[in-house]
Formats: C-alpha cells, structure tokens, sequence
C-alpha cells in the first residue's frame, strides 16, 4: 500500500509526518534517529540487500526497477520514492510533496534513513536523494552516503543527459537543430551540467535507452520494464474497416508529433483511419485505450523507443516510430517496431493498411520482443552486479505497473 508524507508540516512540533493511506502511522520527531518505518519505508528485514530507488520515478520506472529487483534478484528488499510532480505520479511507496522534499527536518529524516537502513541506493536522474540538503544535485550527497558504506549507482533516463549539440550533428532527424530555441538551450545547459557528473562518476551508471550510451560513455542499458500481462489483450488489430490510430505523447514537440499533426487531420478526414489524440492521460487509463487501438505512435525524433512503444508492443499493436541504425545495432535482437520517419510517416501508414497480414505479423512479434527484452528479467539482470545478488531459482508474480512513454 501506498504511503504519502502529507504537504503540511506541524509548525509547533517541526515533525514530518508520514501516513498510511487507508490507516494512519505514528508521527516521528525531527531527530534524525527516527524510526524509518515511520517514514513509510519498510524494509525486509530478511533481506541482505535494502535497496533505496528515487527520487524521479519518470514514466513510473524507478518503481518498476525496484520492483523487478526484488521479485527476481534473491534478498533484496527494495522501496521506492519520488517526490510529488502533480502530473504523471506513478506507483511509488512513498510520494513526498516537493514543499516536504525541500524542508529540513524531512532531509535530515531521509538522510538517517539511508545511515541506518540502506544498503544500496539507485539515483535517479543524479537528482538528490535527501532533497536539497547537500546542493541541488546528487554529487554533493553521494561522498557523504559512501563514508556511511553505502554502494551508490546512478541512472539516467534521458533529457538530464542527451547533449542536444552533439545529437543534432549526428542524428539526421534531431528535434535539437536550433540552439537559440529556448528549450533547446535549457537543455543544452542541464545536459553540461549533469552529464559531465555522469561520465565524471567512477561507480555504475545505467541509462534507460541505449542512444544514451552515445551521452553516458561508460553507460549500461539498464532496459525498460512494464508490467507485461497488464498489457496483454485478445483485441483483435488491424480488422476494422477503419483502424484507430492512437497519438499519446507526453512531449508532442520533442517526440515528433507535434510536426505530424497536418498529416494526422488529414488522415482522419480522409476516414482511412480514425485518429485520436490523448495528449493527457492518466496512467491507468493507457491500458484500455492502447488495447482499442490498431496503430501506436512512438516518438519519430529522438532516435530511439520508449515506454509507449513496449506498452504498444506488449499490447499487440503496430508501434510506428523512428529508431536510429545505430541504436538498432546496440540492441541484440531485432526490434518489431515499424520505422518511420516525419518525412515518410504518410506512406508509412498507407504502407500498413494496404498489407495488413503482413503488418498484423509485426504486431504478434511485439508481443514476444516486450516479453523478452521489457519484463524485468534483463533489468533485474543487469542490477544483479551492483546489488551483489543472484537471480532467483523462482520468481514471485510479477507486481509492477508501468505507464506512459519518457524520452
């Protein structure tokens, strides 16, 4: 279940408190010796590996990593918590509001937590794992959790890293040509920032999409994971006279929908396919809507696949999107995701309805690519290393609930 440290902190007592959702738990003072459960965090005891996973949980995989790690990896205990964003909170353990993310009795809180009760800590997207208490990044904190004995790994999942300079010189259909463009230079400026602390760390850094390797020289692809049977459907695809196509992006801009919306009226008005456009979703809702679709579209710009088109591939559908020849390279098996470009997404789409068998067989072998490659298997086998722990002989149910694409 759930737990939640609501936004209010008592000012008379400067306590955060944390509370089940369904039934409340004591309050704990601001002493940085305070009881972790207390927290919301409830470690195995059990288990030789406590690892701590946040504080972004982008598209929800910082939860499903943790999750996958202690399903399939033999004693982990693992807890997940990220910091409230108001749009796109996933599953997590514990969802601190970013006001209690930023007060210091929580940091000291968290900080004693991770003295006291973790082992190993997974940094997402090298944001600080006790808030800002020692900087706005994870470089200040992370010597301070190594003299603890703490084993520390970083992962990136995408725009924190991807240097929009170097991806606009070798990528053809790069979202990043105009450096002046405002977005295009505040990521310019993140990515300066906190790549050089990736590629300046000397422990492990996992990178959730292989174009990041070209970003993350001494990177790991730790791989997407969703959960697979949630996305499982009987619906038939490609059988309708007039074939749902489906756009759902988070960032229409920098994923190429925006520059395929002539195309996308055009296509809808022609009545060769019905175009719906869910431009935001809540995370519960893309199951239903994917399994009612025929065609998914994924991002056209970036050079590689995300959540959506796993989600689309696990579901049975025809995923569309761009995926670099060197990306495609990288990956050890070929990816049933159908290539198209901004420039060729038109024919593209004419191209599968006019050979729909031949399409529908795409299709089926997303199913079994999603299974094989996005379950949590190869994560948790990639985590195996830095967690010092095998696979389990038997694995418990699979458990995580993934949603949504990220870049």
């Amino acid at each position: 279940m759930r737990r939640v440290v609501p936004t209010r902190l008592s000012p008379h007592l400067r306590r955060v408190r944390t509370r089940w959702v369904r039934s409340p738990r004591p309050s704990p003072t601001d002493s940085p010796t305070a009881d972790p459960q207390a927290l919301g965090f409830r470690f195995d005891p059990a288990s030789r590996v406590h690892l701590l996973v946040g504080p972004a949980n982008f598209a929800g995989q910082g939860w499903a990593w943790g999750r996958a790690a202690e399903r399939l990896l033999d004693g982990v205990s693992t807890q997940v918590f990220a910091f409230e964003k108001g749009a796109y909170d996933f599953e997590v353990d514990v969802r601190v509001p970013v006001a209690v993310y930023r007060s210091r009795p929580w940091q000291l809180q968290q900080e004693a937590l991770v003295r006291d009760e973790v082992t190993h800590l997974l940094i997402e997207a090298l944001r600080p794992i006790t808030g800002t208490l020692h900087g706005g990044d994870c470089s200040g904190e992370v010597p301070l959790f190594r003299s603890m004995g703490k084993q520390v790994a970083l992962v990136c999942h995408g725009s924190e890293v991807r240097n929009p300079s170097r991806h606009a010189r070798e990528y053809p259909y790069s979202p990043f040509g105009d450096p002046d463009d405002d977005l295009v230079a505040a990521l310019q400026r993140q990515a300066d920032r906190l790549g050089a602390i990736a590629n300046s760390f000397d422990g492990p850094v996992f990178v959730s999409t292989p174009d990041l390797l070209d970003d993350v020289h001494q990177g790991i692809w730790l791989p997407l994971v969703i959960d697979v049977p949630r996305w499982r459907t009987e619906a038939p695809v490609l059988e309708r006279e007039r074939p749902v196509l489906l756009a759902a992006p988070t960032h229409s801009r920098l994923k190429g929908v925006e520059a395929l919306e002539s195309v996308l009226d055009e296509l809808d008005a022609s009545g060769l396919v019905e175009v719906r456009r869910l431009p935001r979703m809540e995370p519960h809702e893309m199951p239903a809507h994917i399994a009612d679709a025929d065609i998914v579209l994924d991002q056209f710009l970036v050079g590689s696949y995300g959540v959506m088109a796993v989600q689309g591939m696990a579901a049975g559908r025809v995923v569309l999107g761009h995926i670099d020849g060197r990306v495609r390279a990288r990956i050890d098996r070929d990816v049933p995701l159908v290539e198209s470009t901004v420039s060729t997404f038109r024919q593209t789409v004419d191209e599968v309805l006019a050979d729909r068998p031949r399409f529908q067989a795409v299709a089926a072998a997303g199913v079994g690519f999603a299974q094989e490659v996005h379950d949590g298997r190869r994560a948790a086998s990639v985590l195996s290393t830095f967690l010092g722990r095998p696979l389990r002989t038997t694995a418990a149910p699979a458990q995580a609930a993934v949603d949504d694409a990220i870049l």
